[in-house]
């Protein structure tokens, strides 16, 4: 099954959006360093306020003395599926500039800014014929320890970048979620002149 197959777009885009999704299923495949750099030479375009470029990214390729210890700073349900990815990322982003004063001021899209940066290395990735899956569950205080993330930058997730493997590798409780997901409607986070809903 490909992502096209489950996924309809309601207006005209190009398919690599559609195509993109974000497996569990990985196989034990490595990936060269030369590919992953790519991924992040895509998310070094990605746009940013005042061109400030907060994001920054921890890596580890498997095989690699380090891929351990990312892979330990993700909540045990994720380890249960990303322990086959070729890599896992750690996204971080930094929270705050120093002004002319020298005083350190939050920077308000650190975040807005980062996703960006996130989406164009999954997009690359996808081109590639490489998936990623983007996780919530992670233990940021072991992550910023682990990782000697400094003061003034935020753990904001973890990503795998793997290739595809077959579903039935899966345990049996993720087998069943292992398809692309839907989206809601446009109509339903797009509003025309003034907030809508809740």
């Amino acid at each position: 099954m490909t992502a096209t197959d489950n996924r309809k777009a309601d207006h005209p885009i190009d398919a690599m959006f559609i195509e993109r999704w974000s497996p569990r299923a990985f196989t034990n495949e490595e990936i060269d360093e030369k590919t992953l750099l790519s991924f992040f030479e895509a998310a070094r375009w990605a746009p940013s306020a005042s061109n400030r470029q907060p994001w920054r990214f921890v890596y580890a390729r498997r095989g690699t003395d380090r891929f351990p210890v990312l892979l330990d700073t993700l909540d045990e349900g994720n380890q249960r599926w990303a322990k086959n990815a070729a890599a896992l990322l750690i996204v971080i982003s930094r929270t705050h500039n120093a002004a002319q004063n020298g005083e350190m001021r939050h920077a308000y899209t650190h975040a807005f800014d980062t996703g960006a940066a996130w989406y164009s290395l999954a997009l690359q990735a996808s081109l590639a014929g490489w998936h990623t899956h983007g996780m919530a569950g992670i233990d940021r205080d072991k992550a910023m320890h682990a990782l000697n993330v400094p003061e003034h930058y935020r753990v904001e997730a973890a990503v795998a970048i793997g290739r595809l493997a077959d579903s039935s590798t899966l345990p049996d409780d993720l087998r069943a979620r292992e398809i692309p997901s839907q989206r809601n409607p446009v109509g339903e986070f797009a509003f025309e002149g003034q907030f809508k809903g809740e």
